[in-house]
Formats: structure tokens, sequence, C-alpha cells
């Protein structure tokens, strides 16, 4: 870790009330740790937001497997892009549906074009991509 700077901020009583709240609820000891994950959060989306971007993506998806042919689609578009699709989980989560989650790297542009492929897929009931990085240089 770097050097610490010190900073001051002002912010309106009433929704410093509602942050002390919120970092309460999950967890946090003190505000500096909150801060610098909103901070952090904040780069991470902006740094995403380029095309060329390396990045780290968990997609979720959740689906009918009784859909003809739906498992083996989602299966070969996966497979398809085996070079991004770092690892796959299924899980049943009753009779009719399955819950997948894949973790995908690559350049931004192609993890959120996989998703979006996957996501679109006449079946899948709800899909979630969420982006991160690998955590250098943050």
């Amino acid at each position: 870790m770097s050097e610490l700077s010190r900073i001051g901020v002002a912010i309106d009583s009433a929704l410093l009330q509602k942050f002390d709240d919120l970092i309460a609820r999950r967890g946090y000891t003190n505000r500096s740790e909150a801060f610098r994950d909103l901070i952090r959060e904040a780069l991470i989306e902006k740094t995403s937001e380029r095309a060329d971007s390396l990045v780290v993506g968990t997609l979720t998806l959740v689906y009918d497997h009784r859909v003809r042919m739906l498992a083996d689609r989602l299966t070969s578009m996966q497979h398809e892009n085996f070079h991004h699709v770092l690892s796959t989980l299924h899980v049943h989560l009753d009779h009719d549906n399955c819950l997948e989650v894949l973790v995908l790297k690559g350049k931004s542009s192609t993890v959120r074009k996989i998703a979006d492929a996957l996501i679109s897929t006449k079946g899948v009931k709800h899909g979630r991509l969420t982006i991160t990085t690998s955590g250098a240089g943050l």
C-alpha cells in the first residue's frame, strides 16, 4: 500500500447518518474503508467502459432446462468462447429451473458480447453480468 493521504469531506448530516447505517449493515468498522471501496468501484466501472480494458466478469443465468435444446445451445456458445470462459457452475434450482454462473475473462467488449449473446438466448429467464478487474492498480 502506498502512503496514506488524509482528506476532509463535508456531508449533510442526514446523508451521513444514512451512510453510517448502510456501512454498519455491511459490516464496515470505519468510514475510511467504505469510502475507499466506493472509489475503487467507481474506478473499476470507468475502466470497464473502455472496450479494450482487460476485465473479469461473472455471468449469472437462470433458465428452464425443459426448453428444447437450450442447454445444448448455451454449452455450445461457451465452447465457442472457451478462451474467455474460465469456469462454470451449474445448479439445479428445482425440477424445471437451472442456474449457471460463468467466470469470463478478456477485453471488456468481448466479455460483454459473450454475456449479451448468452442472456438473449431464447429460453433464458434472467441474466446478469457483473464486471470487475484483477485488482492490479487499485
